[in-house]
């Protein structure tokens, strides 16, 4: 059978060692089955030709049949090009290079026939197609042209003329190759329940499609696959551990639990809290081992739901912890809860690298004991020389900063694995979720605490600067705190900490009576930690800051939020910084500011912001807008493995159906012995050796 992952690259006809090396490099493609499954970004209508006369300004890719009647030089040093007057007898366009002038005088004659593929723009009273794909007529048969496939290819592979057409010439010979059809990697149940193509058959319809209907017809065959087999790993693995581990019972609610409901609640639960607790409760008490996302949006009250859990765990006799990213948050969840927790005997510790000599060895040797109940720290908790006495409830806050594989080593801290809540503050889409948390069962906080005013967003253009001003002072002169916000984006940080000074002089000017304060990643940390004490105690009353303050800082007084460049950021960040402010019972403000020129896209991502608070709208927006791979903090555990074809954005539906499909066979054969689902676990096998990060989610 043939076995294109064991035939190298550099072996197929039109690639040798130095092509072979830059898609190595650039691609990550090394054999034969790597290119096979390099798709297309989009087609072009190749089965056509036009006239030079039926050209107009808002036409797509077109194809013309005609002959070069003179090349002529243009422009001089970096700016030279060259442009070849090409005609059909009906019109005349400039073709135009601004590289490889020597190689395409070297290669095309004047005279002579051609059909030249391009995008025609008008420019000083004619069209010109800059870059064309020129062929000879002899080489290009119209009909079988169809639908031309299109390639990514970077800058440097452009240089070294591996272009979109070189990459198809690639793909011609590989799929001349594949004379016997390739082996199969669903099984024919599948195949036939679900009208899926064969395989050979879909990847020769993706690369050089007959004609639209088959196009679509290989793009569902091999989205289903890739997320079927998604889905079917991640099953397969909450399914394995379930049966696995057994969780810890915890069997009572009591007095621990009962004496904070009673007499410590800071204010009546909301009925999302109380529903998500209820969630909660049931897992904990169901002898399965807990595994949980807490979803909901800044301010909901997470970190109230996250204590009671943890105090169901005291109540059974066991210890609890909390993981935070940064040591900036762990100090403050230790903070709220110490607070929530005044008056009862409950002894709370703090555990972050800072924390060293005998306080550490006593915080160390109390876990041991068991005197310390609950431990609040960074991911100093997962090192090995912290061990607890019996740990029964881990809580990790911001789970996207933190691997699966981190998680796991708090399951060695026992000789079962504790019960875990991971609480997220940035919304996840539903498919998403089910992609990159398809192991966790999901819990939504989606209504704010009474007496919480939803905050008003306004955009704003920076030639408005006064009246952005005084609208400030006003805030100001009414006793509240203002923060500005600056992007420190990494490609362009000198450039954007210059904008930071220069934004702190001129607000040091405009508010010459105010204290401003002003943080940055690059500070050191203690300088950073007094510059946010000023404005938390109230002392500053602007705090001027790039997104370090995203999360972090919680002051209740706080009540406007100016994000400077707000084109900059992405949907979910700005959501996350707008959740800042309007953390007291004041009406708050966030005002994006921004120049006068928006690409399309931003414009939408901040008539978004300003329409809606709702962050689980905002999350799908974005995911729409920016899709999977550069969504806020997905970026971080990335989706733990390469979508080559489907996009979760957009093919949510097929997701949804595809786990359902996935669940049945999980269900059916839980240890994976039926034969006739031998094929789905030796090709599940196989991605997990060849995808290095498929492992990774499991």
């Amino acid at each position: 059978m043939l076995d294109l992952t064991k035939r190298d690259i550099k072996y197929l006809t039109g690639v040798g060692p130095q092509r072979a090396a830059l898609l190595n490099k650039e691609l990550g493609i090394f054999s034969m089955h790597d290119l096979l499954y390099y798709f297309p970004y989009k087609y072009v209508d190749r089965s056509r030709i036009y006239a030079i006369r039926e050209i107009d300004g808002n036409m797509p890719y077109i194809q013309l049949k005609g002959q070069i009647l003179s090349f002529e030089l243009a422009g001089e040093g970096r700016g030279q090009r060259l442009i070849a007057h090409f005609s059909d007898g009906t019109g005349i366009v400039d073709l135009v290079w601004f590289q490889g002038i020597k190689y395409i005088t070297g290669k095309y004659k004047v005279r002579q026939e051609y059909i030249v593929f391009g995008k025609p723009n008008p420019f000083n009273g004619r069209f010109n197609i800059p870059h064309p794909d020129i062929d000879e007529v002899s080489e290009v048969t119209l009909s079988s042209m169809g639908l031309q496939p299109y390639y990514n290819t970077t800058e440097r592979m452009k240089r070294s003329s591996l272009n979109s057409r070189a990459i198809e010439k690639m793909m011609a010979n590989l799929l001349k190759q594949v004379n016997e059809p390739l082996p199969e990697t669903l099984s024919p149940a599948i195949l036939a329940e679900h009208h899926l193509m064969p395989l050979t058959d879909a990847l020769r319809n993706i690369h050089f499609p007959a004609h639209a209907d088959a196009l679509r017809k290989a793009q569902y065959r091999l989205k289903f696959e890739e997320l079927f087999y998604v889905q079917l790993n991640i099953l397969r693995y909450a399914k394995d551990r379930q049966r696995r581990y057994r969780g810890y019972v915890f069997g009572r609610v009591g007095e621990v639990f009962n004496t904070f409901y009673s007499r410590h609640l800071p204010f009546e639960l909301t009925g999302a809290q109380k529903r998500v607790l209820k969630e909660i409760r049931r897992d904990l008490g169901s002898g399965r081992q807990m595994n949980r996302l807490l979803q909901g949006d800044v301010g909901s009250g997470k970190t109230l739901v996250a204590l009671m859990s943890m105090l169901m765990a005291l109540d059974n006799g066991y210890q609890a912890c909390m993981m935070a990213p940064t040591e900036i948050l762990a100090n403050q969840h230790y903070e709220t809860i110490c607070n929530f927790l005044k008056g009862m005997d409950i002894r709370v510790e703090l555990l972050t690298g800072s924390i060293k000599g005998k306080r550490r060895e006593a915080i160390l040797a109390g876990l041991l004991t068991g005197e310390v109940r609950i431990l609040i720290g960074t991911h100093a908790l997962i090192e090995d020389t912290v061990n607890f006495a019996s740990l029964g409830l881990a809580v990790i806050d911001e789970q996207h900063r933190f691997g699966v594989e981190q998680r796991s080593r708090l399951w060695t801290k026992n000789d079962r694995p504790p019960h875990v809540l991971v609480m997220t503050a940035t919304p996840i889409p539903r498919t998403l979720a089910m992609t990159l948390y398809g192991d966790l069962d999901v819990s939504v906080i989606d209504e704010l605490p009474p007496g919480r005013k939803p905050i008003a967003t306004i955009h704003q253009f920076d030639n408005r600067r006064e009246s952005l001003y005084r609208s400030v002072r006003k805030q100001i002169d009414e006793g509240r705190q203002v923060y500005f916000v600056y992007p420190l984006i990494k490609e362009s940080e000198k450039i954007d900490l210059k904008n930071l000074e220069e934004g702190y002089e001129l607000i040091c000017a405009a508010f010459p009576d105010c204290r401003v304060c002003k943080v940055h990643g690059k500070m050191k940390p203690a300088e950073k930690d007094a510059q946010m004490q000023l404005f938390a105690s109230g002392e500053a009353q602007i705090m001027v800051a790039t997104t370090v303050i995203e999360v972090g800082v919680n002051v209740p007084n706080a009540s406007v939020m100016v994000i400077e460049n707000a084109e900059r950021f992405g949907l979910s960040q700005l959501h996350q910084l707008r959740g800042r402010v309007g953390r007291g019972a004041d009406q708050s403000y966030c005002i994006l500011v921004t120049g006068y020129k928006l690409a399309e896209d931003t414009r939408k991502r901040l008539e978004i912001m300003v329409r809606t608070n709702d962050g689980f709208e905002i999350a799908e927006a974005d995911l729409k807008l920016r899709g999977p791979g550069d969504l806020e903090g997905t970026q971080q555990s990335g989706i733990a493995f390469d979508l080559k074809i489907a996009d979760i954005a957009r093919d949510g539906q097929l997701l949804q159906y595809v786990r359902e499909v996935a669940q049945r066979v999980v269900d059916n054969d839980p240890n994976g012995e039926r034969p006739e689902n031998d094929i789905l676990w030796r090709q599940l096998k196989a991605l997990r050796k060849t995808n290095v990060n498929w492992a990774a989610i499991s």
